[in-house]
Order: C-alpha cells, then sequence, then structure tokens
C-alpha cells in the first residue's frame, strides 16, 4: 500500500517554502518510485478565515489517517486580535496534542559553505552537529494559566512518565550518534526540573549505562552554545527550555531558515516543518529561504517514511548548492555567492538531486 502525505502550507510564507518542499518530495517520489500520495488541507490563519477554526475537522481527520504529515507555518499580525483560542497557532498546538506528538528534534549542523552566515568564529564552528531533543507536550504552555486585570499565572508540571518517555528516545537517538546526552534544566530553582534530572539519571543508569550523560542548568547551556557548540551531542530538555535553546543554536548555522524540525509520537504520523514560523514581513516577496522546509523533508523521509537514502539524496543535494555560491536573502553576505530567491534555490536543489 502506498504511503501517503498531507501538507498543510497555513500562513506568511508558509505557502511559498511548502511549494518547493513539496516539488522536493514529488520529485524524489517520483524518481525513486517511492508512489507516494501527496494531498493539501487548510491549519492556522488560512483554516480560520476559510472555515472559522485553525484545526478543522477534515484536517484533523486527513493528518490522522496520513503517514506524515508536512507543515509550512501558522499564524501573523492579521489574526493579532482574535480570541486566543481561535489564535493560528492553536491550530498546529491542537495538532500535537492530538496526534500524541510528545517529542520534538532540531538538528543543527554547520555547513562549511556558510561559516560566513554565522556570527560566529569560524573555529567555533568547524564540526558543530548538535540535535535537540525538546519535549512537547508538558511544561509551561500546557500547563494550567489564568489571567485577571491585574495577575496572571501559567503553571509548569511534568509527570514521571513524560520525562521517562522522551529520555527513553533520547537514549536510542544518542545510540545512533556519538553517545552523548547533555540534560537541560534549571534543578538549582525549579521542583519539576529537580524532578527531571531525577528521572533521567535513574533511566539512563538502568536503560542506557554505556552513554555519557551530563546535567547542565539552562542559563549555562545558552552560554556554552555559543562559546563551545563542538562539545554537545544530544541536547535532551523541556518544552520552554528546548523552544528557545533550538532558536539560539539556530545561529550556529546562520539563520533560522536553515532548520528543520520533527515532531514525533509514540505512534501514528509523525509532523515535519521548518523552524523559521511564517515571517509575515518577506510573505509574499519570492526571498524565503526554503532550506528548513526541504530539508524537513529529509527528516520526514527518514523518521515516518523509513526511506533513510532518499532523505541523504536530499540533504548532499542542498549541500551541493550551497558549495555551489547560491545564497537567499537570509544568508547572503557581501561578496560571498549569488542572491536568489525562493524558485531559483528550489530550482537548484532540483538540479542537484539529478533524478532520472
Amino acid at each position: 500500500m502506498n504511503q501517503s502525505v498531507v501538507t498543510l502550507p497555513g500562513d506568511g510564507i508558509g505557502p511559498e517554502v511548502t511549494a518547493q518542499a513539496t516539488r522536493i518530495l514529488r520529485a524524489v517520489s517520483d524518481g525513486l518510485d517511492l508512489g507516494l500520495q501527496i494531498r493539501e488541507s487548510l491549519v492556522g490563519g488560512a483554516a480560520l478565515d476559510a472555515l472559522g477554526t485553525p484545526l478543522p475537522e477534515e484536517t484533523l481527520a486527513a493528518c490522522r489517517s496520513a503517514d506524515a504529515i508536512f507543515l509550512g507555518a501558522v499564524g501573523g499580525p492579521e489574526w493579532a486580535n482574535v480570541d486566543v483560542k481561535l489564535r493560528p497557532e492553536k491550530g498546529l498546538l491542537g495538532l500535537r496534542k492530538a496526534l500524541g506528538l510528545f517529542a520534538n528534534l532540531r538538528p543543527v549542523t554547520t555547513h562549511p559553505a556558510l561559516v560566513d552566515a554565522s556570527p560566529l568564529r569560524a573555529e567555533r564552528l568547524e564540526g558543530v552537529d548538535i540535535l535537540v531533543l525538546r519535549e512537547l507536550t508538558g511544561g509551561l504552555y500546557f500547563g494550567k494559566r489564568g489571567r485577571t486585570a491585574s495577575h496572571a499565572f501559567d503553571t509548569c508540571e511534568y509527570s514521571v512518565e513524560e520525562i521517562e518517555r522522551i529520555s527513553r528516545l533520547a537514549g536510542e537517538l544518542a545510540r545512533a550518534r556519538r553517545g552523548k546526552v547533555t540534560s537541560v534544566d534549571k534543578a538549582n530553582v525549579l521542583d519539576t526540573s529537580r524532578l527531571w534530572r531525577e528521572t533521567v539519571n535513574r533511566l539512563f543508569q538502568t536503560e542506557f549505562p554505556e552513554l555519557e550523560l551530563e546535567h547542565i542548568y539552562v542559563d549555562a547551556a545558552a552560554m556554552y552554545l555559543m562559546s563551545r557548540p563542538r562539545e554537545f551531542d544530544l541536547i535532551l530538555t523541556e518544552n520552554m527550555f528546548g523552544d528557545i535553546l533550538s532558536d539560539e543554536a539556530s545561529m550556529l548555522a546562520g539563520s533560522l531558515g536553515l532548520l528543520p524540525s520533527a515532531s514525533l509520537g509514540a505512534e501514528g504520523p509523525g509532523l515535519f516543518e521548518p523552524v523559521h514560523g511564517s515571517a509575515p514581513d518577506i510573505a509574499g516577496q519570492g526571498i524565503a529561504n526554503p532550506c528548513a522546509a526541504i530539508l524537513s523533508i529529509a527528516l520526514m523521509l527518514r523518521h515516518s517514511l523509513h526511506q533513510g537514502e532518499a532523505a541523504l539524496m536530499i540533504e548532499r543535494a542542498v549541500s551541493e548548492v550551497f558549495k555551489s555560491g547560491l545564497r537567499t536573502a537570509d544568508i547572503a553576505r557581501a561578496g560571498a555567492g549569488e542572491t536568489v530567491g525562493t524558485v531559483v534555490f528550489g530550482d537548484a536543489v532540483l538540479a542537484a538531486l539529478a533524478l532520472r
């Protein structure tokens, strides 16, 4: 039976980068005779405008029946004043919750051809290869909350089961990497972090004794990401810390426009999306970097569709494009390569794939 993929272009630059990602996916499917069935649905602000909800039932049903999901981006200033329950971002959060997507994978690597795009010195960037593993369905973003005219609260909660689940995945992923896990918390202040640290320690001693495990506070992690990034292999952390640290880590690569992500559950389809968001300030100008979207397709092929060789083909093609000197506006530097738009970059990746 052929595998199926649902694409959710969403808002802002989402449709632009999704178009390029879908081109690549179709080309790989056709060239390697994968027979993928690809269909499109609405989510976020686009769904709210068309159907009155950021996550329509028909979209959720399509996603549940798919083997993998690609999402472009959600949100934008045109929906800033709608009820908080109808914000475009609720479409993404609703998908994560409905599909049980508890783990977010954000790989951060430095391309040798793009060291000039990062604000860090080149000698600090050589060999950087980090996987940030973020717990996705607990913590502040999903805890009890409330607000009055003079008071507001957001509650951070974690259970042993939630921490064990994400920690076990960290161990499994680290076994296929360099065997080192850095667990990030704030155990000197927060009870949730103390539970986090105790649970991670116990699980790794029992199930992954051969792996190297270290614990550091989130403020130190933020500093070390900039000062000694090569020392990290896999970073394991909770929801909000992971959100912040993975965006910070994007500066190692040079731009948010370069970073893909995967959100996975215990079973069912994974959700794959670029990290960059909807970028409404450049939407419709044809200058968005589609690299993160294209590399998210590679993650999809590897983690949900079990097509590792196809994933490598895409990653190598993107690297070849960078080596050729092509740059989108977000990573362009004076005198370094040729600056091109979204579609031309997609054309170049297609050509580098050299599929017959």
